[in-house]
């Protein structure tokens, strides 16, 4: 089972590379890391814990 690597925060709609920091609950709900912060680190939706998202390794 993969994550869901969705390519926008749900709160602001701004546009997160795979990349990019970004903050996930248990359900894959995403958000940027000043949503992420504003919301003192609680999904909205599910009021689960929100934690890093893990980046994709880079290829060297």
């Amino acid at each position: 089972m993969t994550l869901e690597m969705r390519d926008k925060c749900e709160r602001c709609n701004s546009l997160l590379s795979e990349n990019a920091i970004a903050y996930i609950c248990v359900h894959e709900c995403t958000f940027c890391k000043p949503c992420t912060e504003d919301m003192k680190e609680v999904c909205p939706n599910c009021g689960g814990e929100l934690v890093r998202r893990p980046r994709k390794q880079l290829n060297t």
